[in-house]
């Protein structure tokens, strides 16, 4: 499985909690970042059910945890920041849902999408997966394709400024193996450790050091990288269509079928 060197112009990570990302993928946004790359957060929950002292109202707790998110942003390189605030514990992969993260992707234009997998319901025989994962996951995928990339789905959001994009490519985020691609994060490893430290209502009286390093070094292994991040990557776009059309559906579509009338004028 290859390593790569692969840096996108742009790219949004999508998440169900805060910590979320610096817990699966803020190496690779770091690293990202670090080479110019300009990165956004989406943000469904505010985490406010995460904290269990119950002398903490919800309302505090999204102030806690949104101050906390952006403090983890900053350490990234990362400035923008959407939290969409469903309630924490019951996000459902809606409509609705689908047509807020498709508002997001329309107005963040990324070349690549980063997301959960939604497929992993028991990923050790520890922990099962939480359900908001699972259906963020869901309405990040179902938001990455083909909804955002569809001008006639969604099209009241044009009255937004806001036209169909067809992102390049989605970066799930794998723990097993699914992983296609694996982004070495070692130049990045202490920010991402920075990163989720920033989360303190979360990691309380535990620093994730020493584990976060474990984990990636173990996914790094046999890979000639000391640290890394894993991915399902699926290519929607090819270079050729992409560096054309910069992720606007119109433009491609006008590619392919100017290409298919060649072909058929060649056959002639």
């Amino acid at each position: 499985m290859p390593a790569t060197l692969y840096i996108p112009e742009s790219a949004i990570a999508i998440a169900a909690h805060p910590d979320d990302i610096e817990f699966s993928c803020s190496g690779t946004m770091a690293r990202w970042a670090k080479a110019g790359s300009r990165i956004g957060y989406v943000l469904i929950t505010s985490g406010d059910g995460g904290i269990a002292d119950p002398s903490i109202s919800k309302e505090d707790a999204t102030v806690i945890r949104e101050a906390e998110t952006r403090r983890a942003a900053e350490i990234t390189g990362v400035k923008d920041i959407a939290f969409l605030r469903v309630t924490d514990g019951m996000v459902e992969a809606t409509m609705e849902l689908r047509k807020r993260i498709v508002r997001e992707i329309r107005r963040f234009k990324p070349e690549v999408i980063v997301c959960g997998d939604p497929t992993v319901f028991f990923p050790s025989d520890t922990y099962i997966n939480h359900p908001d994962h699972r259906a963020s996951a869901t309405a990040a995928i179902d938001a990455a394709f083909p909804a955002t990339g569809q001008p006639h789905v969604f099209q009241e959001l044009e009255a937004e400024g806001l036209k169909a994009h067809k992102p390049r490519k989605v970066y799930i985020t794998a723990w097993d193996d699914k992983a296609t691609t694996f982004v070495d994060i070692s130049e990045t490893m202490d920010i991402k450790i920075e990163a989720l430290r920033a989360h303190a209502s979360q990691m309380m009286d535990w620093d994730p050091g020493e584990e976060m390093r474990k984990w990636a070094a173990e996914t790094a292994k046999g890979k000639e990288m000391e640290y890394a991040e894993a991915f399902k990557v699926i290519t929607l776009e090819s270079d050729e269509d992409w560096e054309l059309s910069k992720g606007d559906p119109v433009k491609i579509y006008e590619a392919r079928e100017k290409r298919r009338k060649e072909k058929e004028n060649k056959k002639d």
